[in-house]
């Protein structure tokens, strides 16, 4: 995956807007030999980029109004596995939310045609790690399914995008979540509406009790998952890329 533009370097339309007005400002000047006519020349062509970044804005921000996204991004994780339910549902699926503890990995389990998907929710403020994709892909087995699908209303680290593309899972991020909720037929705000408003009722019953871990097991120095560990002093998480990261983290944190 190729790396993120760094915030304070140019996107590549910016850049040719910026030789863009230059060369009509040398261009004016060297055929008129005015500089009141080139910087006309140059301020044209600059202000027909700024309305149209205006326009762009305008549409997006109602885009973003009309998806429900801010309100989803005020959701607990469990109003959004509701709200993906009635999402999929609205695309024509069978959907159903699992119990919020003993999921083997999966919050939704989805149908159609005869295909099951499973899929892991993630309510999200920040990037999500390698941890969800190598539960969903575990959860695979266990329900039988066809394809593992993890989605997000944020985006993924570049570890994830990596082993969701060596493992066949398939990264819905907040860009592709935002046009699923677009396409749908029915209101957006009622899907939000009706999650928000929906009692919380498990789908699937655990087969045996299962140990609560943290929501987040990603080690915060190098992206991999970080696993229980023993040692003389007791159980801890170490990361799994040990000895390159020797990171841990005490069972209580």
């Amino acid at each position: 995956m190729a790396r993120r533009r760094k915030k304070d370097e140019l996107d590549p339309l910016q850049s040719l807007i910026l030789l863009l007005v230059f060369g009509s400002f040398i261009g004016g000047y060297y055929l008129f030999k005015s500089l009141l006519i080139s910087s006309i020349f140059a301020g044209a062509i600059l202000g027909v980029y700024l309305t149209s970044v205006i326009i762009l804005n305008r549409k997006n921000n109602e885009r973003l109004r009309r998806s429900g996204i801010t309100d989803i991004d005020k959701m607990d994780g469990r109003r959004f596995e509701l709200y993906l339910g009635h999402l999929f549902e609205a695309q024509g699926y069978k959907a159903e939310v699992t119990q919020s503890s003993g999921d083997y990995g999966a919050d939704l389990v989805i149908s159609k045609n005869g295909k099951k998907i499973v899929v892991q929710a993630k309510r999200y403020s920040k990037n999500v790690g390698l941890k969800a994709v190598q539960e969903i892909h575990t959860a695979l087995a266990h329900y039988k399914a066809a394809e593992a699908w993890v989605v997000t209303n944020s985006d993924y680290t570049e570890q994830a995008y990596n082993l969701a593309k060596s493992s066949g899972v398939k990264l819905i991020n907040r860009k592709l979540l935002i046009e699923m909720i677009l396409a749908i037929n029915s209101e957006p705000q009622t899907l939000v509406a009706v999650a928000l408003e929906e009692p919380v009722v498990p789908v699937y019953e655990p087969e045996e009790d299962v140990i609560e871990e943290p929501e987040d097991l990603d080690c915060p120095k190098c992206g991999y998952l970080l696993v229980k560990r023993k040692s003389s002093r007791g159980e801890f998480y170490g990361c799994s890329n040990f000895p390159k990261c020797r990171h841990t983290m005490n069972l209580n944190t």
